[in-house]
């Protein structure tokens, strides 16, 4: 073999060679082993999904936090030894770390040790497609890294021999965090102008009186599956974690006749890092604005109440738990062949929750019913009035054609009376016609 082709083959070796993982978690007494050992399951799957390898796991049952290590120097002489063994190359733990515990622990350990929103930050960095979306995730990776910047940080970059230019000068990282600041700056004065647009877009979609409905849901819980099975679109459709971070909205045929707009959003997971969630904050407010709220969850999930737990608490943190909510149980078609008792925890879920039902986006199974209780729900919430407009006021009846959804317009004596769906707004705008 030619030293060229060696060169080659090395490269593609090193390609295909995946990071040596070993993921940490910690009891505390708040906590218990099983919850422990469901977010390192988790956490596994994020490993996997940035495309690493979990060798082993290590759990630890702590009363608090070690200020210095975390999980303090004895346990982490004991996971030094367990990645030595291992050969690992990265150390990932399923709780944030501060930015010395972690300095720390590289120390001691001799390797990168990172924790579970590091991973998410990556895996965000993976698939972000958009430019909206990139612009997002560089913001939440420099709000993670500002203070986690390392290096020379005694070092001096500005030292001169003149008069007024003797001293200290400054040290590279002062200088590193002022580019990160003047970085952050930047993406943030782009993300609010991109906002903006959105907020226009959002607009021209109200004036049009098509009313909205989103998908939420824990992230691989079937929504994009979902919007393809109820809309004929065909957007990317992937078994793996965080496939959909930019939202897509399509047009959605309802039984009744009315047409939806319903759109797929990015989908949440335990622990999102807040970084994460303020990044989105802008994409997210078509979740808050919308007029129901269709929650996916994963029925072939082991934690079906803890997923649930897990988005609502991120719909929370947007200010969108306000809006009316339809849990749906995806996946059913796969829950049947787990076995009795994951159908039996399917139906406690769907019991403790009235109104919601069970599909498979996949087979089709159940979507007719779902098509049908999201009309009936949207059907609930109507705002719609009655307006009597004088016969010589053509020109209001003309701004409540553009205004609002007309549903119904007859002829009377007094002019003309119109059965229209307005927002508040709207009301206000034409309360002086509203018929007693």
């Amino acid at each position: 073999m030619s030293p060229a082709e060696s060169a080659f083959t090395d490269t593609l070796i090193s390609r295909t060679v995946r990071e040596r993982i070993v993921v940490v978690g910690v009891t505390f007494p708040h906590g218990t082993v099983a919850a422990t050992e469901a977010g390192l399951d988790e956490l596994a799957l994020l490993v996997d999904t940035a495309g690493a390898d979990v060798l082993a796991r290590i759990v630890q049952r702590r009363d608090a936090p070690d200020p210095a290590t975390y999980i303090g120097k004895g346990k982490a002489e004991e996971l030094k030894a367990a990645c030595l063994q291992l050969d690992a190359d990265t150390v990932v733990f399923d709780d944030d770390l501060s930015p010395a515990q972690q300095r720390n622990l590289e120390h001691l350990l001799g390797r990168t040790a990172i924790d579970r929103t590091a991973v998410i930050l990556d895996i965000f960095a993976q698939n972000a497609r958009t430019p909206e979306g990139r612009a997002q995730v560089e913001l939440a990776l420099l709000r993670y890294r500002l203070p986690r910047l390392r290096g020379r940080g005694v070092s001096l970059s500005q030292q001169a021999g003149g008069i007024g230019t003797r001293g200290p000068g400054e040290t590279q990282l002062e200088v590193d965090r002022r580019r990160l600041v003047r970085r952050m700056t930047r993406l943030e004065s782009d993300l609010r102008q991109l906002d903006r647009t959105r907020r226009t877009q959002r607009k021209g979609r109200a004036r049009s009186r098509h009313r909205t409905v989103s998908l939420v849901g824990y992230t691989n819980a079937g929504k994009s599956t979902m919007l393809n099975r109820l809309c004929g679109a065909d957007v990317l459709v992937e078994n793996r974690l965080f496939s959909t971070l930019d939202p897509r909205t399509r047009q959605l045929a309802l039984p009744g006749g009315e047409t939806v707009l319903l759109t797929d959003t990015v989908g949440f997971v335990r622990k999102l890092p807040h970084h994460v969630v303020e990044a989105f904050r802008s994409t997210l407010e078509v979740v808050r604005e919308s007029d129901l709220i269709v929650h996916v969850v994963d029925g072939s999930a082991p934690d079906l109440e803890g997923q649930v737990d897990a988005v609502r608490t991120v719909l929370r943190e947007i200010d969108a738990d306000r809006v009316p909510e339809l849990l749906v149980v995806n996946k059913i078609d796969v829950a049947t062949t787990l076995g009795p008792e994951a159908l039996e925890e399917v139906s406690r879920l769907l019991v403790a929750h009235e109104g919601s039902l069970s599909v498979s986006a996949r087979s089709g199974q159940g979507v007719d019913r779902l098509l049908t209780t999201v009309g009936d729900r949207l059907r609930l919430s109507d705002r719609v009035v009655e307006l009597v407009i004088p016969w010589a006021r053509g020109d209001v009846l003309a701004a409540v054609h553009r205004e609002g959804e007309i549903v119904g317009e007859d002829l009377a004596d007094d002019g003309t009376r119109v059965q229209v769906v307005l927002d508040d707004v709207g009301k206000a705008r034409f309360r002086e016609f509203l018929a007693s």
